[in-house]
């Protein structure tokens, strides 16, 4: 019956995903451990694009830090909009924390179509990997990309217009997700930790949190029921993530991942979420438990689900509910944006 099941829960995809996840799934062992070789060659990385493609995007890479090699990539509108300033949209990329970079050709391509569909600069982080550099190395980096924003903004030959940095909205998908929750939370702390606001220009307007990778030593229905579901993700493989990335000789019951219960902190500043969830997304009872402690704790969020949805699904234009999510991030962005700043 098991086998059964598991044949009832696979979901039917285009060939061109059957093949891309496919590739993913052979990059890893059966313990869940990457074959980096293998996965290197398939990474297959896009360019900056000084020039505006055929949409009217141009991108360009801005270093945030050159001791710690960071540095993120900018996608801009070739021109400015006639409502006002641009919103900006920080993104971090998926991967387990171990995987991908902002220049990979999937994440170059997602964060293009939500400059463009959104009408925002997007800035996509090309954080520190794990086993390199483990916890708490990533969000140190997403805090480093706010804390450039805010003395910096954007240099003015990368985007040649006004940007308004009191509607920044925190996005990523999977590790990136759980990356949004943590800067977005350690970010609202420097408000909540004063009776004024510190003087800065960032505020986080929203956090969206696409399938974010939560989970726990507990093994959820979910985690059992979609186990062999897609070829690229399994308990496993994300297993493997979590010792690559959490301090050494911790358990996943860590701080970084079990991200739900009494015990989160969460500051009085911290920002409306966008939680997307996935019908066939192995994690979406982590993620589900998430959602209910922000709401047990009065903090405002949206849930989004799409029942037939994989885990990543969104990096596919080419099926229904990735252009669904856009659409859905589209509102959620026009929604929470600074309104002074509209005209």
């Amino acid at each position: 019956m098991a086998g059964s099941d598991n044949a009832r829960r696979t979901p039917f995809l285009p060939w061109t995903m059957r093949v891309q996840l496919a590739a993913l799934g052979a990059a890893h062992r059966r313990d869940g451990s990457v074959r980096r070789l293998l996965f290197s060659l398939g990474d297959l990385h896009a360019a900056a694009r000084p020039r505006p493609d055929a949409s009217g995007v141009h991108s360009a890479d801005v270093t945030i830090d050159a001791t710690r090699g960071l540095w993120a990539r900018v996608f801009s509108p070739s021109c400015a909009a006639a409502d006002g300033p641009l919103p900006v949209v920080v993104y971090f990329h998926g991967g387990g924390f171990v995987l991908f970079s902002a220049a990979s050709r999937p994440y170059d391509a997602l964060c293009r179509r939500l400059c463009r569909e959104l009408g925002a600069v997007v800035v996509s982080v090309n954080y520190r990997l794990a086993p390199r550099h483990r916890f708490p190395a990533a969000y140190d980096d997403g805090v480093a990309a706010l804390r450039y924003l805010d003395t910096n903004a954007l240099p003015g030959d990368v985007v040649p217009f006004s940007i308004d940095l009191s509607s920044c909205f925190l996005a990523g998908d999977s590790a990136g997700g759980n990356i949004v929750h943590h800067v977005a939370q350690r970010w609202a702390s420097m408000y909540s930790a004063t009776t004024s606001p510190p003087p800065v220009s960032v505020r986080v307007a929203g956090a969206v949190l696409i399938q974010p990778f939560f989970g726990g030593e507990e093994r959820t229905g979910a985690e059992v029921a979609l186990d062999t579901a897609i070829p690229s993700l399994s308990m496993a493989v994300t297993d493997h993530y979590w010792r690559e990335f959490l301090p050494e000789g911790a358990t996943r019951d860590h701080e970084a991942a079990r991200v739900c219960g009494e015990g989160v902190e969460l500051a009085a500043a911290f920002p409306p979420a966008m939680v997307v969830i996935g019908g066939l997304d192995l994690l979406k009872d982590w993620q589900a438990r998430y959602v209910e402690t922000l709401q047990r704790k009065g903090k405002a969020v949206r849930v989004v689900e799409y029942p037939a949805a994989i885990h990543g699904f969104h990096v596919f234009p080419e099926i229904d509910d990735s252009g669904k999510f856009v659409e859905e991030m589209k509102l959620f962005v026009q929604e929470h944006r600074s309104k002074s700043n509209v005209v």
